[in-house]
């Protein structure tokens, strides 16, 4: 008994000392800092395990340098934009850009996102339609092939993928394939081979050093981007397997939101391809090239005014989820929100009930059925919130909807990789597009309308007669929400 009570008294002091590294050295949210704390209470030693391998801060690191960023040209037109909308004279035809004109400073400062004007916009709603289109780009693509995904899968539409990409390589086409350690760990690495066989380069974002043992896992790029020669650039949810095609006999029909866009914001998009590709490779870097930067710089493609803003743990600010509540504390009439979680912060939640409380038409879809179980009944437990606002709240039935979009009074709108939860705003490395349109706004919105016919409304009063076993998922799924 004595020799228990000693290593009992050890475990105990180790604990507080490992509390009091949590508090003093993270300085987290105090929101995640108790939740730690509860851990490392309740489940002494081994919640410090889970500490290092969910809860290490990343703000302190410079993980993405390019310094031939210079090249570009994008440090005088940051600071022209913004010297323009501080002095009230931002050159523009757009009546949306200059209605957003603040949300946009705050993008441009905080995350060098320029403003961009002449591009055309596609939009995907179907998996198999944007694929199509994916394929079609990358057949035609003359010199490079630049994709990035969190999950890729070696299944059909994988397969066809990496038989195409084989193709292009040998081709003389440059190929580089940058995927997610954590969110393919299912990919077996040997189908690259014939790829690198080809000439094509293939890299792991933030792979394990051990195996099984990832350090780093909690903080996963989550970015889905492709670029065709510079010229055609594809930003979304969509990954790369079967389910998205609405394969998966668990999920259904896959909805989701992607866009392919032809303009000057690719160039942004090809800049954040590089920087995370220069992070993972340490034998293959990307060096500038004006082929990765075709001159249509001067030429009209489209109309459409956009800013591609990126975020992830390493920053110093939540850019996207301060552009999304910016954008939501702007709203006159409408915020349209499709996400797969709904696990706001305080600072979101708030944003949102205003907005509801004021009078504002607040629409959130969600899913009719979990992916991850515990986010699903935490998304459910914030959902209730909202319902006692005002907002209302559709679940979706016609499979699973796995789009991340927002929409504002049917002129400003969001669509990316970033969820509506605190992983995608904290610890996800993420990347939308910021767009002011209302013509591409317009037809998110009635999209929106169109699944709203595939949907049920979670009225207060069918929220209210869901089971105590629900209430209390729902109450051990908000408790661990900051960590989720």
């Amino acid at each position: 008994m004595h020799i228990y009570s000693i290593i009992l008294t050890i475990i105990i002091i180790l604990n507080i000392i490992l509390a009091f590294l949590v508090i003093f050295f993270e300085r987290k949210d105090p929101v995640a800092s108790w939740a730690w704390l509860m851990v490392l209470t309740f489940i002494p030693i081994l919640g410090f395990i889970l500490y290092l391998l969910f809860g290490q801060n990343l703000r302190r690191r410079k993980l993405f340098q390019w310094d031939e960023r210079k090249k570009l040209g994008i440090e005088p037109v940051l600071a022209s934009q913004l010297l323009q909308i501080s002095s009230n004279q931002l050159r523009t035809t757009n009546p949306v850009i200059r209605q957003y004109q603040d949300l946009i400073y705050m993008n441009l400062f905080n995350n060098d996102a320029v403003l961009t004007e002449n591009n055309a916009v596609s939009i995907f709603t179907d998996g198999k339609e944007k694929f199509h289109q994916l394929f079609t780009d990358i057949k035609q693509a003359k010199k490079s092939i630049h994709l990035q995904y969190y999950i890729l899968k070696n299944d059909g539409v994988g397969s066809e993928l990496i038989k195409l990409l084989v193709e292009k390589a040998k081709e003389g086409v440059e190929v580089r394939l940058l995927y997610d350690d954590l969110g393919s760990r299912t990919l077996r690495k040997k189908i690259f081979k014939e790829l690198r066989a080809a000439g094509g380069y293939v890299e792991v974002f933030f792979p394990s050093k051990f195996h099984l043992i990832n350090l780093r896992l909690n903080y996963r790029n989550h970015r889905k981007l492709g670029i065709i020669d510079g010229k055609i650039g594809y930003i979304g949810g969509f990954n790369v397997g079967d389910e998205y095609l609405g394969l998966n006999s668990k999920f259904g029909y896959w909805r989701d939101t992607h866009l392919r866009i032809v303009g000057t914001a690719v160039y942004a998009i090809q800049t954040r391809f590089i920087l995370d590709w220069n992070q993972a490779s340490h034998q293959h870097e990307i060096h500038y090239s004006p082929d990765y930067f075709p001159g249509h710089v001067e030429e009209i493609i489209g109309n459409i005014g956009m800013q591609i803003v990126s975020s992830g743990p390493d920053s110093e600010w939540e850019q996207i989820k301060n552009a999304s509540i910016k954008m939501i504390n702007s709203a006159k009439e409408s915020v349209y929100i499709q996400t797969p979680y709904f696990i706001p912060d305080a600072s979101l939640l708030d944003a949102l009930r205003i907005a509801a409380l004021s009078g504002i038409d607040v629409r959130i879809m969600i899913p009719n059925k979990p992916d991850h179980m515990f986010v699903y009944w935490a998304t459910y437990s914030y959902i209730g919130e909202m319902i006692k606002a005002g907002a209302k709240i559709y679940i979706y039935e016609n499979g699973f909807i796995h789009a991340k979009t927002i929409i504002v009074d049917e002129k400003v709108c969001s669509v990316g990789t970033a969820n509506i939860d605190m992983r995608s705003f904290r610890l996800n490395f993420e990347v939308n597009a910021f767009i002011y349109s209302d013509q591409i706004a317009g037809r998110l919105a009635e999209d929106f309308k169109d699944d709203m016919k595939l949907s049920t409304n979670l009225t207060a009063e069918k929220y209210s007669k869901r089971s105590i076993w629900i209430q209390i998922k729902e109450s051990i799924s908000r408790l661990l929400s900051p960590l989720l």
